[in-house]
């Protein structure tokens, strides 16, 4: 029996995701026209689904996606633990080839199971799993919420999805992702399911 449904969504496109330059925990930006637009297509998509609560991340991408359900009265909570990874030096840097490469050594370090590999002032891994954790526990503590949606961001939905789903944080690329594109996972008690994977269907309506 199915005792709590999280919607979790990676926020809208922003000017950097466009640009292919890396935004991480440290760059609050907003959301472009394109995002802005994603937005309205999901909340048109989802806006009849009963959510019982909203978490989000700290940064505003997060709610600018969302704010439409804020707006018919759902409760909301921020939570500093669904922030994006910390890319440290990396956030802001033009693309080049230098920061692609880079970019690249240490994706393939965490694919190759380095989890405690990580940019200079940024995060591994493993230490966004330990916030996550913590942000998890305050979401499923409160059992009388039964249908969730969470909005995130991408390289931490990627991981988040993996331990949930019990697996290897080095598995994140199995998760592909794009804005404000859905993953449904539901929760039995005992452990959780992904029963809507990667669903852009929503996107396609303009």
């Amino acid at each position: 029996m199915i005792k709590k449904i999280l919607h979790i969504v990676r926020h809208g496109q922003t000017d950097l995701n466009k640009q292919g330059i890396v935004q991480g925990r440290g760059m609050n930006t907003d959301l472009n026209a394109e995002g802005l637009l994603q937005a309205d297509l999901f909340y048109n998509s989802y806006k009849d689904v009963k959510f019982d609560k909203i978490y989000i991340s700290e940064l505003k991408r997060t709610q600018q996606s969302i704010q439409q359900f804020i707006d018919l009265g759902i409760p909301y909570q921020k939570l500093s633990g669904l922030d994006e990874l910390g890319w440290g030096e990396q956030e802001g840097q033009l693309s080049t080839p230098e920061t692609k490469g880079a970019f690249l050594h240490i994706i393939r370090a965490w694919n190759a199971g380095e989890l405690d590999v990580k940019f200079e002032g940024g995060e591994s891994p493993n230490e966004i799993k330990a916030r996550q954790i913590e942000a998890m526990e305050t979401i499923m503590s409160h059992t009388e919420e039964k249908n969730v949606l969470i909005c995130m961001h991408g390289r931490a939905m990627r991981f988040l999805l993996c331990w949930l789903t019990e697996r290897p944080l080095s598995e994140a690329e199995q998760f592909p992702h794009q804005n404000l594109v859905l993953y449904k996972v539901a929760y039995d008690g005992e452990k959780f399911e992904i029963i809507d994977f990667n669903n852009s269907i929503h996107l396609n309506n303009h």
